[in-house]
């Protein structure tokens, strides 16, 4: 069984005061957290979720409302937690750079830690399979601006395939990512209006049928997104919520 929890499903901006974008996936092999944005630690907190439970994160790209939360989460690991279990991180190239730097700016000389725990770091190679934990993943590039590749993801659970988009706008490659998926949890920042690296519903309505996935959910809603909500078309795309639950 794979359940997935939406820890967060908002946007950078908290739009309809939602957490920021954070999955966690419960599978027999452990817990898995897909993003982890700067909201994140609170988020899990919230739903009862352990933090030392988590034994892999997949990050899409380097913005602070999808890795954010990655510094908060360590230093809770070794301060408070007294982890020692692995755990292994993996994410866009540049990972290993920006996830030190923003240690660094904000918990200085942590970057530098002996975290008390094996911490494995590995950067994604876009169109590569690749077995990270032993979970299988696929990471395609897509069109966001965010300083270094942004991802979205391919994972295999067992006999389960969680796809998901991370921030872009539309692109021919998320055909590709979602083909076949038990779930596509796809970004929705926008109704109709288009804006630069962020998708819209309409869009997605328009190509639905073309992602081929058996399930499509959608998330990092703007309040704009949030406003038109009776206007989603829930036989076809359902959108996340905060705390909801899904089952593969």
């Amino acid at each position: 069984m794979v359940r997935i929890t939406f820890v967060g499903s908002g946007d950078a901006f908290a739009a309809g005061g939602r957490f920021n974008p954070c999955f966690h996936v419960k599978t027999d092999p452990g817990a898995v957290l897909i993003d982890c944005g700067a909201t994140s630690l609170v988020a899990l907190r919230k739903q009862g979720i352990d933090p030392s439970s988590i034994a892999t994160i997949f990050i899409s790209h380097l913005h602070g409302d999808h890795y954010g939360g990655l510094p908060a989460l360590l230093l809770e690991a070794k301060l408070v937690g007294k982890r020692t279990r692995p755990l292994a991180i993996a994410g866009p190239a540049g990972l290993r750079a920006r996830l030190a730097a923003a240690i660094e700016a904000l918990y200085p000389r942590y970057s530098k830690v002996d975290w008390g725990f094996d911490l494995q770091l590995v950067e994604l190679q876009p169109r590569a399979e690749m077995q990270v934990a032993g979970i299988g993943v696929t990471a395609f590039e897509v069109e966001h601006f965010s300083g270094a590749p942004s991802l979205a993801l391919r994972l295999v659970f067992g006999d389960k395939i969680l796809a998901y988009s991370g921030d872009t706008q539309w692109t021919e490659t998320l055909v590709e990512v979602a083909r076949g998926a038990d779930l596509f949890i796809c970004e929705c920042y926008m109704f109709e209006k288009e804006l630069r690296g962020h998708m819209t519903y309409r869009r997605i309505m328009e190509n639905a049928d073309r992602l081929e996935a058996k399930r499509l959910m959608l998330t990092h809603m703007s309040g704009d997104m949030l406003a038109h909500q009776d206007d989603i078309d829930r036989a076809r795309a359902v959108p996340a919520e905060d705390g909801m639950v899904v089952e593969l």
